[in-house]
């Protein structure tokens, strides 16, 4: 299963609010879910050990297509834990 659901579902959001991007995912290293726009990396889950905030992917897309610099994204929500 992975992380193929959280990566559907915020491609699903994208491009609902931007018909125009294009959004494109693979598999890599076990573990990782990061997000690059226009070939920046904006957000990796290695780094802030979580996953990104949907409005905080949505602000940066919003600035990378109003033509403004797009800041790395440093907060997350934890990953879910079952005990």
């Amino acid at each position: 299963m992975g992380y193929g659901p959280r990566y559907q579902e915020l491609a699903r959001v994208v491009t609902a609010e931007f018909s125009d991007a294009e959004v494109s995912g693979f598999v890599g290293r076990q573990g990782s879910f990061e997000i690059e726009i226009n070939g920046q990396l904006i957000f990796s889950k290695l780094e802030t050990s979580g996953f990104p905030y949907e409005d905080d992917i949505m602000d940066a897309i919003q600035k990378a297509h109003d033509g403004e610099p797009v800041e790395k994204i440093t907060k997350s929500r934890p990953p879910c834990v079952i005990l």
